[in-house]
């Protein structure tokens, strides 16, 4: 089950902010980077409302979810830095988290 109090104190702690004034925003990558791991896993919808959230899959949604905020510009910087592999990465590491916890159908 998703806490999300929790989710954006460690998603702020991740990205080093101490101000309050993006929480709306970061609650929007979260909640778009929570999706992301509910598609891409094949979970129903709202799937982590009432499951919890392994280690892999919490920290690729906070990693996700990371990328968003320091890459809203539209660049591909962020922690992996600026170039043409750094927004691939990304999503290698964050699938590669999720594929741990994935429901694999057939």
């Amino acid at each position: 089950m998703i806490r999300m109090h929790d989710l954006l104190h460690d998603l702020k702690s991740n990205l080093v902010l101490e101000h309050d004034e993006d929480d709306l925003l970061l609650r929007g990558y979260l909640t778009a980077a929570i999706d992301y791991a509910e598609s891409y896993q094949h979970r129903e919808p709202e799937y982590y409302d009432v499951h919890a959230m392994s280690a892999a899959t919490r920290q690729a949604v906070l990693l996700l979810a990371s990328h968003f905020y320091e890459s809203r510009d539209g660049s591909t910087a962020g922690f992996f830095g600026d170039g043409v592999e750094a927004g691939r990465n990304v999503w290698k590491t964050v699938n590669a988290l999720l594929d741990m916890g994935k429901e694999w159908v057939v």
